[in-house]
């Protein structure tokens, strides 16, 4: 993930109104996943964690939004443009309508083209203009950059975002890696920001469970609940899993947000070893590794195809079916966010849902963010 030191704050002012009446969305009836049909399964919002923010069982990450170092083939144009907007109407329209943004997303400094956030903001804006009904839930980042000490550098962070955002608040702030020091400032600040009406709720990501557990008792000495850790978990990096902050997640009462759910883009079987990723994506995801993959993606084709869903959607559902987990594909096109909708409202089958992790557990992982291991 790209870097930036964030700039000075902005002479611009929060322009939303955030007191528009909400959306009704659909209702979930939970039952067991095991006997359920395509059809018979309804979505309701989830809380995060202990925070009384409730978002949809799927969210949009904009990773991709404006960023020419990782993303977009290193270029950004009018046409990419208009496709990150289809996205974020799309999504809407499927009913998903909570969007992951940060900082360093599409910034300058990570030699982005425009930051994510803005766009976001624009798109918030105008989609609002046409719909003043329209709920969004933004969520967005702090970079712990080592320069930025104290509780004080969140908030001017925070400060800062808002104003590329357009908005006087965010539902979700959340700190977007463990800094190599000044950590305990940063959740004061954290504090701070709910404290002070900046938040709704706030978050944390790419913590392990050491600095898990420490973030949520820090926080609850002040009554606020941490609700979420964001970290890399799909069918084929399932380390969450395997180093205990999934199970750490579900003591405690923490969402586990999971981004990255699609294996950017190797789980979708548009992949293969003649035609790998683009860009820095097919260093990680070679030929011999694609190779790897192809009997897992085989099942999944053939799960998908008994439920009439893409390999897209039967491995969001994967991630769904695991409890306490919200899924965050990034969507570059309305194509691609519509897709994501249809992992909603079914559920894979118990047996299924093993079946695909034993097959996974085959496949050697591919390496993950480093700041996970800090």
């Amino acid at each position: 993930m790209a870097l930036h030191l964030s700039s000075a704050a902005p002479a611009c002012f929060a322009v939303a109104d955030r007191r528009a009446r909400s959306r009704k969305v659909r209702a979930v009836v939970p039952g067991d996943s095991a006997t359920l049909k395509a059809e018979e399964v309804v979505e309701e919002k989830v809380k995060l964690g202990g925070s009384d923010l409730k978002v949809t069982r799927l969210g949009i990450g904009a990773w991709s939004w404006g960023d020419t170092s990782y993303w977009n083939n290193f270029e950004w144009d009018d046409r990419k443009m208009k496709a990150a907007k289809g996205a974020f109407e799309s999504s809407i329209d499927s009913g998903i309508t909570l969007f992951d943004t940060a900082e360093v997303y599409g910034s300058r400094m990570s030699f982005g083209a425009i930051n994510s956030e803005t766009l976001l903001g624009r798109f918030i804006k105008e989609r609002k203009e046409k719909d003043p009904e329209t709920e969004v839930a933004v969520a967005t980042k702090f970079a712990a950059l080592p320069w930025r000490l104290g509780r004080q550098s969140v908030i001017t962070a925070l400060k800062d975002s808002l104003c590329r955002l357009g908005l006087d608040s965010v539902d979700l702030y959340q700190l977007h890696w463990p800094g190599i020091w000044g950590n305990e400032g940063y959740i004061d600040g954290l504090g701070d920001a709910v404290e002070q009406g900046l938040v709704k709720a706030v978050g944390v990501s790419n913590y392990n469970e050491r600095r898990l557990r420490d973030a949520y008792e820090k926080l609850k000495q002040r009554g606020i609940p941490l609700a979420s850790n964001q970290v890399n978990y799909s069918l084929i990096y399932r380390s969450p899993e395997e180093n205990g902050v999934k199970a750490t997640c579900d003591e405690l009462g923490i969402t586990l947000i999971a981004y990255s759910p699609i294996a950017q883009g190797a789980l979708t079987g548009k992949y293969t070893p003649q035609n790998p990723p683009s860009g820095p994506r097919g260093q990680i995801y070679t030929p011999d590794f694609l190779i790897r993959l192809q009997p897992l993606l085989n099942r999944i084709n053939e799960i998908g195809d008994s439920y009439k869903k893409t390999p897209t959607q039967v491995v969001l559902n994967w991630l769904i079916a695991q409890g306490n987990v919200v899924p965050i594909p990034g969507a570059k096109n309305a194509e691609q966010a519509s897709e994501f909708g249809g992992a909603l409202g079914w559920r894979l089958t118990g047996e299924e849902v093993d079946e695909l992790r034993s097959l996974a557990s085959d496949i050697r992982p591919v390496v993950g963010f480093p700041v996970e291991n800090l």
